[in-house]
């Protein structure tokens, strides 16, 4: 398998999935906080993008972190 079978498709995923490190560290960038940020947020709230960008107090689609 090589890295492009892992890529994230164009726009946004429709569910914070924390399931590999490169998830984690997608959504880690994707919000610009640290990791264990974005898994205690997908654990209060799930893994909707929208509540959990709320959760970490950015908007949602958060284009602030370079990654559009």
């Amino acid at each position: 398998m090589t890295d492009v079978d892992h890529a994230e498709p164009a726009g946004d995923p429709g569910a914070v999935l924390l399931d590999g490190p490169r998830a984690r560290a997608f959504w880690a960038r994707r919000f610009q906080v640290p990791v264990e940020q974005v898994e205690a947020a997908v654990e209060a709230v799930g893994p909707d993008p929208a509540r959990v960008a709320a959760r970490l107090g950015k908007p949602w689609p958060y284009e602030g972190s370079g990654i559009v």
